[in-house]
């Protein structure tokens, strides 16, 4: 039972936006023989990009996932795949898929290069130290090279690729690869069977020397990794087998010391087969990534699980999605055990447990029913109720609560309202949903104006967000325009006393603190709260009311009720009366001191900084440029890529809303722009005033 394990590898296509992931998938799907016919995106008719936004826009929203199986050496490998977005508004799908995946596939393109997302995705699969292959893609297009890619990989992302085969020809003459441990050429046929067919070959005369000089950088590259291989190869080189090789190459690859890169282009079906090849032969399995650490939630204690139908089940939710047929799906990755439809599970978050009706292996947006699931697998469950994105799923006996995952929060909001009473009650609805399956979306109510307010990453988040109210929860709205999502800050340290008192006849409320005020600490958020107290002035047991009285209020800062981005109390002295005072009193003693003092210690309006990456021709340069200068934007670099020139710079999301439309008609069409969150910076002060006099009598959008 445990064997089978060997033979499963769980991976990811991670890239940025259209260098060919979603095609590189459906080329694996169709070699593994899971579909038929190739769907195109640029088509709509992706089998991985099944909702209708995606067809649509022709980019990928949600990870799907789905199972296929590939023979290599006569031994058939189950691969779970995840085809995650790779458009930064949704780099929480990119995120979350990291966390539960062994190994991952880089997909670069061979004119882009390293573009900004590829940036984005490779950091987050450092975090969670993710194996990685990189794949450079569509080598048939004008402007592919394949080496400066390789050499970018090594300078911007600080990795150590190294070329396993290396292209023969680019652009219209790309033909094939050249193994270079095998060496021996691949060239692919040009018939009816699609790129399916390829024969091995001689090396071309011409690359011959190319081919040596690259086959020993990687022989070095691998050798440098295993001492004993290393005394081996200076003293008898033709005494490594190529299965030693291939052996230590796999190790180093699954300790992060090398990212072994393959050639190819996916919209031709050129090279996919030998990237499966390379995935099952390099990539870790669930046992050679091995245990996973959590903590007991009810003793605190560290446990491990490792991947063994045999051991106590424990699982990691990592997505939710709501599926017209069978209702809500929650995505599992089952580190250790077993588990079987019908069986009863613990929520170590909510401590509840819950009843699994039905399991699914799944293929995209199809569902595959099985009676049970292993380790190291992944799977799709059905009957699951009060369930989060993070949240460990385990035996009820041996309780579990495995390491969450943390999301950024968003930085865009927008007023939706319904337009009719029989909307209102879908919407709430509706909303519940997409905030269940988002973690970056969030709904808030405006106390003041009753207004639902809509928070995410980015105008196109907000815009798929509100699309699918439409179309999938039938749900008509209006919106209003979008808005930035503020914070507040304190810019002097300010030492403050409060003193609530109330008489009400009767009992009264009494409670006195000290406390000083300050910034809070570079690269520190939320509240850094410091106990000083000397001599029981305030009684222990209700220091953590005081702590919890300034966290709930910095949820609405002094300036325009903006929450507070970071801030450090330390509580000095205090005093308390022996009948009157309580918990509450100290909790609203905090909130009431927070009020008075941050009026007094600078209180300053903080805004959303993004970083833009912008690629066009040159002839725009000057009027991009000058463009940003006026958004109040500071250009950082700039560089060639590919024929283009690469502008950087540090822009207000404020000032960034319609830029797409802005950037089209400055470079009649030809420049492209991304965007990310970078960090929250101080409004300038006469862009602050203005804001505030037009915040004050209006909606605020928290």
């Amino acid at each position: 039972m445990n064997q089978d394990l060997k033979y499963t590898r769980n991976i990811g296509i991670m890239a940025h936006i259209d260098a060919g992931k979603t095609t590189t998938t459906e080329r694996i799907l169709f070699y593994t023989g899971l579909t038929h016919r190739m769907g195109e995106v640029h088509d709509g008719a992706a089998t991985m990009d099944w909702m209708v936004q995606e067809k649509e826009r022709g980019i990928t929203i949600t990870s799907a996932a789905t199972t296929s199986f590939w023979e290599y050496q006569d031994q058939e490998y189950k691969i779970n795949i995840i085809d995650t977005p790779g458009h930064v508004d949704f780099t929480v799908e990119v995120e979350r898929s990291l966390r539960v995946l062994d190994g991952t596939v880089a997909v670069f393109c061979a004119v882009g290069g390293v573009e900004p997302q590829s940036e984005t995705v490779w950091r987050q699969a450092d975090k969670y130290r993710v194996p990685r292959l990189a794949f450079v893609n569509k080598m048939d297009r004008v402007g592919a090279d394949f080496f400066r890619v390789v050499s970018e990989i090594e300078e911007k992302l600080g990795s150590h690729p190294v070329p396993m085969q290396i292209p023969i020809g680019s652009e219209d003459n790309f033909r094939g690869i050249i193994d270079l441990i095998e060496r021996k050429a691949i060239i692919w046929v040009e018939d009816e069977h699609m790129g399916m067919k390829y024969e091995y070959t001689e090396i071309p005369e011409d690359l011959i020397e190319e081919t040596e000089k690259w086959r020993e950088n990687l022989v070095e590259a691998v050798c440098e990794q295993d001492d004993d291989l290393l005394e081996r190869y200076f003293e008898d080189r033709d005494s490594i087998t190529v299965e030693e090789f291939m052996e230590v190459t796999r190790k180093a690859v699954i300790d992060l010391k090398i990212v072994p890169v393959l050639a190819g282009a996916a919209f031709k079906n050129k090279g996919i087969q030998r990237l499966l090849d390379a995935v099952v032969a390099l990539l870790p399995n669930p046992l050679d990534v091995g245990s996973v650490t959590g903590e007991n939630p009810y003793i605190k204690k560290e446990e491990d699980r490792y991947p063994d139908p045999d051991e106590p089940f424990a699982a990691l939710a990592f997505k939710i999605a709501t599926d017209p047929f069978v209702g809500r799906l929650t995505y599992l990755r089952v580190y250790s055990g077993t588990i079987k439809a019908g069986d009863q599970v613990l929520n170590s978050r909510t401590t509840k447990k819950e009843r699994i009706n039905r399991l699914y292996q799944m293929h995209a947006n199809k569902q595959n029913p099985k009676e049970f699931i292993l380790a190291g697998d992944i799977c799709g469950a059905v009957g699951l109720k009060d369930i989060r994105t993070g949240d460990t799923l385990c035996d009820p006996k041996k309780p579990i609560a495995l390491e969450t995952m943390d999301f950024p929060d968003p930085v865009i909001s927008i007023a939706i309202e319904p337009k009719t009473q029989e909307d209102i009650d879908k919407m709430g609805m509706a909303l519940g949903k997409l905030t269940e399956e988002d973690p970056t979306f969030t709904v808030k109510v405006n106390e003041e104006t009753g207004q639902t307010v809509i928070n995410g990453m980015g105008e196109l988040h907000l815009e798929i967000l509100v699309d699918r109210l439409k179309r999938e929860f039938k749900v008509e709205c209006n919106q209003g325009i979008p808005q930035v999502n503020y914070k507040e800050a304190i810019t002097i340290s300010k030492e403050y006393r409060e003193i609530f008192k109330k008489q009400t006849g009767g009992r009264g409320k009494f409670a006195d603190i000290v406390f000083k005020m300050e910034p809070a600490d570079k690269g520190e958020s939320g509240l850094q709260f410091i106990d000083k107290v000397k001599g029981g002035n305030v009684p222990r047991e209700y220091i953590p009311s005081v702590e919890k009285g300034f966290k709930e209020a910095m949820k609405t800062g002094p300036l325009a009720g903006y929450p507070l981005e970071g801030l450090k109390v330390t509580l000095l002295d205090g005093s308390y009366h022996a009948v009157d005072s309580d918990q509450l009193a100290f909790e609203m003693a905090a909130k009431l001191g927070f009020r008075h003092a941050t009026k007094e210690a600078g209180p300053v309006l903080m805004e959303p900084i993004m970083a833009a990456e912008v690629v066009t021709p040159e002839e725009y340069m000057g009027d991009i440029i000058s463009d940003f200068n006026r958004r109040r934007g500071k250009v950082e670099g700039m560089e060639s890529r590919a024929g283009a020139r690469v502008i950087k710079a540090k822009v207000p999301l404020a000032e960034k809303f319609g830029y797409v439309t802005v950037l089209r008609s400055l470079s009649s069409g030809r420049a492209t722009s991304t965007m990310e969150f970078s960090h929250y910076e101080e409004v300038p002060g006469n862009i602050a005033k203005d804001l505030l006099e037009k915040m004050q009598g209006k909606t605020l959008f928290a």
